[in-house]
């Protein structure tokens, strides 16, 4: 599975209706684009551990989506309803980070950590 990971923040001065359209881009592009297996959008929540002081940026906000396979990130990625949303994304945020993962369940992602090299 690949997993297509976006930290970010918006801008502060974001207003409620780019919000909203930042929104039903996000809604259309996973209604519209058959190879997203899964997406879900977020708020960062602290609940008072030392690591959350060790953050260098406070991404607010997180989107994951969940592809079979790299063809399924690029058919994503060159989608249409994605560059619309890529679009209005640029527009809105004021920090992000994008973060592609080829990841395994349980004990087989805990053999691609101890096989692999950097």
């Amino acid at each position: 599975m690949i997993a297509h990971i976006v930290l970010f923040a918006p801008k502060p001065t974001l207003s409620r209706e780019d919000r909203r359209q930042l929104g039903a881009a996000f809604s259309e592009a996973v209604a519209r684009i058959p190879s997203i297996r899964r997406a879900q959008i977020g708020r960062r929540r602290t609940h008072g551990r030392p690591y959350e002081q060790l953050m260098l940026v406070n991404y607010t906000h997180a989107a994951i989506l969940e592809f079979e396979d790299v063809e399924g990130l690029r058919a994503y990625l060159e989608h249409p309803a994605h560059e619309a949303l890529a679009s209005q994304f640029f527009a809105c945020f004021g920090q992000a980070l994008f973060y592609d993962f080829e990841l395994r369940d349980g004990a087989l992602g805990v053999e691609t950590l101890l096989a692999e090299t950097d």
